[in-house]
């Protein structure tokens, strides 16, 4: 029973996977963030570019002189 106690003790696979978790969760969620930020970035230039373009053509008289 003693030599089964010390094999138990000595197997560090679970806590390994464990720790593996983590570090993935703790990973992904930061990619998560970066994503959600990045894509207000992104949405705010688009809509800087959108209303410069319909500026332009609403100043724009055609071509026609």
């Amino acid at each position: 029973m003693q030599n089964l106690f010390n094999i138990f003790k000595s197997e560090e696979s679970g806590a390994t996977a464990i720790e593996y978790a983590l570090i993935a969760a703790l990973i992904g969620t930061a990619v998560i963030a970066a994503a959600g930020s990045l894509g207000e970035q992104i949405g705010s230039s688009f809509t800087d570019i959108e209303d410069s373009l319909a500026e332009a053509t609403a100043n724009d008289d055609g071509g026609e002189e």
